[in-house]
């Protein structure tokens, strides 16, 4: 005889489906919200369902937004002339945290971001373009592709330095080794 609780269950199976969190973590953390903490369940579904349904991609950029624009791409205060090309929305994250890039961002994540991104440079009126790219050989001969690709526009091209570990992304980066690459960027 199977012990039956299908919606426990289900709420298991879609824990599971979450970047790193197996069966045995998915039924502790539905222990938790199902018995200990209803309220907290509560306000994670409400939150869940609210971000759905709000948040979006920027038109400009790639990053995360719940208007048109990001907050980055919207402010003007930032330097319009040096773009920084990641590979994920959720790189953003990483480094707004470290407090260290004044400039824009752009989401490179296929071989068609590549006219985005021409148009975002000529409408910015970018100078530099730095890319804040987790080292690899993929990676590298992504920059040297998009470099190649963009050279009529005389930009300086830079990349974030050593110190992000190889095959590593960078929200696993801690900040002093992140502030550090940034802060040495090599010109390409």
């Amino acid at each position: 005889m199977r012990f039956c609780l299908d919606s426990f269950q289900n709420l298991v199976e879609a824990l599971t489906r979450l970047p790193a969190i197996g069966k045995k973590s998915a039924r502790n953390i539905a222990f938790e919200l199902v018995l200990r903490d209803r309220g907290a369940a509560l306000k994670l579904a409400h939150a869940i369902e609210k971000a759905v349904s709000t948040v979006r991609i920027c038109v400009c950029c790639g990053a995360l937004s719940e208007n048109e624009l990001c907050g980055v791409c919207a402010n003007e205060e930032r330097d319009q002339s040096k773009i920084c090309v990641v590979l994920s929305a959720k790189d953003i994250f990483t480094l707004e945290e470290s407090g260290l890039w004044g400039g824009l961002y752009f989401v490179y994540e296929s071989e068609e971001s590549f006219v985005a991104l021409e148009t975002m440079i000529k409408a910015r009126k970018a100078q530099e373009v730095v890319f804040a790219f987790a080292p690899s050989v993929q990676n590298d001969a992504l920059i040297y592709l998009i470099e190649e690709r963009l050279s009529p526009y005389g930009l300086i091209f830079s990349k974030i330095a050593q110190g992000v570990p190889t095959g590593v992304s960078l929200e696993n980066v801690d900040m002093v080794s992140l502030a550090r690459a940034l802060e040495g960027r090599v010109k390409i």
